[in-house]
């Protein structure tokens, strides 16, 4: 038997440059939210369906909590949504506090921040905060989770907790793990096109076929109904992977740092408003092509006025 879908919304963003991690320590850049322009952020506060919505930034995953959450704080400003707080979560014992789980219990929206994948999966798992946040995120149609780069990453049930580019499509380059399962069926990557990620997606998907592969560039996101549709959002590319097709794959098996050989593994490119139907695992042009082939039945999605 398929379970319930669920009624709220996640935003998953590809980023667009790390927010809270610096792969040269000696080179302390500045980072921004490059994207705030491109009318993702806007998006993310349209799906609330409130023009000011409370917004809950979660910095966990970040090694600068402070700026990014400030960072977080202005933007939103900049959409005139004022209602906006931090969860200065740093050890799992805060995911406990009252206070905390009382203001998830009253967001409209949770943003996760970029940062390190897997610290949101040591934070969170388990607790009550990830319980409550699961539990609205099924039962309640306007709630929304969104999550740039490691908190995209971290809504699936299997998670890329990291990987070498340059060895993509050798064994062992993709480092897997569990992340939040606040989605099943799919696997994320962020960075994707601009940090050269296709070899470790296909790896992971060929470690697990009967997931799909979702690749998000840059500046990209994508907003996922029901568990299942997939929008496109933004201004780059998302790549899909699909591998249930897949014939011959010596994934699985191959020793490490052995060349992969997967034949017959699918993908699909999309840009700014294609759908994807991951249980059909069907690309639509746009949201009226899939609600003509689907018909009556089908979700009906809004074509809000982003810029």
């Amino acid at each position: 038997m398929d379970a319930p879908k669920p009624l709220g919304k996640l935003i998953a963003v590809g980023g667009n440059e790390d927010k809270g991690t610096y792969a040269n320590p000696r080179r302390r850049k500045k980072y921004y939210l490059n994207f705030f322009e491109l009318g993702i952020l806007k998006r993310v506060v349209l799906e609330s369906g409130k023009t000011d919505p409370r917004i809950e930034v979660v910095t966990t995953a970040s090694m600068i909590p402070e700026e990014v959450g400030a960072i977080y704080v202005s933007s939103f400003g900049m959409l005139n949504c004022l209602n906006v707080g931090v969860l200065d979560i740093r050890v799992p014992a805060d995911t406990d506090q009252p206070d905390y789980l009382q203001r998830l219990a009253q967001a409209d929206i949770i943003m996760f921040s970029g940062g390190d994948q897997s610290r949101l999966k040591e934070m969170f798992g388990g607790t009550r905060f990830l319980k409550l946040l699961t539990q609205r995120y099924q039962q309640e149609s306007h709630f929304v989770i969104a999550g740039t780069s490691a908190g995209a990453m971290a809504m699936s049930q299997i998670m890329i907790r990291g990987g070498s580019v340059p060895e993509a499509l050798l064994k062992g380059a993709v480092k897997m793990g569990t992340g939040l399962a606040l989605i099943q069926n799919v696997v994320i990557d962020s960075h994707f096109v601009k940090r050269g990620r296709f070899g470790r997606l296909i790896e992971a998907v060929g470690l697990h076929p009967k997931l799909i592969g979702i690749g998000l560039g840059e500046d990209t996101g994508v907003l996922i109904r029901d568990g299942n549709l997939i929008e496109t959002i933004g201004s780059n590319l998302v790549i899909i992977v699909d591998g249930h097709n897949i014939r011959h794959n010596n994934t699985p098996a191959a020793a490490k740092g052995t060349a992969l050989s997967i034949e017959n593994m699918t993908m699909h490119v999309l840009a700014k408003g294609n759908v994807y139907d991951i249980r059909e695992r069907k690309f639509f042009v746009d949201k009226r092509t899939h609600d003509e082939a689907v018909g009556t039945s089908a979700t009906v999605l809004p074509t809000p006025a982003v810029s």
